[in-house]
Order: C-alpha cells, then structure tokens, then sequence
C-alpha cells in the first residue's frame, strides 16, 4: 500500500502518537525479565496438556488418564491465577499498558480461561464420571480461548511491545 500525503511520510493520529509516548515497561519484573511473560507457558502448557489427557482417555478408557487430567487442570487453574495476579498488576500500575485497548482484550480473555480451567478443575474433583463429555468440552473450550487470549498476549508485546522492558520509575 502507498504512503498517504505529500511528504511521503505516514500520518498519524494524535492518540497514536500519545500511546507511543508512554512508557509500557514491566513494572513487576526479576532482574530485568517481566514476570507475567515468563509465568504464562504454564497455564497454557497445562491447559492443552489437559486436552490431551481428555483425548486419551476418550480413547482407551484407562482411568490412569482421569487422574492425570485431574492434576493438569489444577494446575491449569493455579498457575493461570498466578499469571493473573502479575499480570493484572501491570496492567493497573504500569499507564502505558492501561491505556491500550488490546491490553483490556488481553485480560477479559484471560479471566475468561481461568474461569473456564476453575470449571474444569471443579468437574474433575467432584463429578469424575462427568469428563466425559462434559471434561472434554471444557478442555477444548480453554484450548481455543487460550488461543485467543495468547494472540492478544502476543500482539501486546510483539506489535505494540508492551512488558518487554522494566520501566524505568524509582
């Protein structure tokens, strides 16, 4: 596509260029590596490792997977509220990443897949004999929102490089 105007250079609007302007360091980091960045391949590794389990033990029966599943969705749960606690806090202490409206995207989705993974969790520890199909169902229903939450996880830092530095306050 051809650049707009005379000067051959891209207009931009001023709230683009407000947004650019602000800081959207990490503000809850470990020497120097934002920690919600580093703690999110957790939940999403349990979440579809849940899946899987779901998966196998649709098709063999063995309840060894019932109890495998139990544990990876509690630990799709726990870690997932983990990861929200920090990242809620960026999203509240740093004004740069508040300001941005994929990082509002970003967080109902990912409320939305603890929400879903607790549900999860709540079948395997109360109605065991419910995982099939009521298990499976959520596991697939986190996988495809963990998806959807990871894209916008994924723009934030790669399209508009939100928590890739710690900010520089005192």
């Amino acid at each position: 596509m051809a650049k707009q105007g005379n000067s051959g250079s891209e207009s931009r609007s001023e709230v683009l260029l407000e947004l650019l302007r602000l800081d959207a360091g990490s503000a809850v980091a470990l020497v120097g590596h934002p920690i919600h960045v580093m703690m999110v391949h957790f939940p999403i590794a349990f979440v579809v490792a849940t899946l899987g389990v779901d998966v196998l033990y649709w098709w063999t029966g063995d309840p060894f997977w019932v109890r495998a599943g139990l544990w990876a969705a509690g630990f799709a749960f726990w870690s997932g509220v983990a990861a929200s606690f920090v990242g809620t806090a960026e999203l509240l202490l740093v004004r740069g990443i508040r300001l941005r409206e994929a990082s509002w995207s970003h967080a109902v989705a990912a409320m939305t897949l603890v929400a879903i993974a607790g549900a999860n969790w709540g079948v395997r520890l109360f109605y065991p004999e419910q995982i099939l199909p009521h298990g499976l169902a959520l596991s697939v229903l986190a996988s495809v929102m963990t998806g959807f939450a990871g894209w916008h996880g994924g723009k934030l830092v790669f399209d508009h490089g939100v928590g890739i530095l710690v900010s520089p306050k005192e």
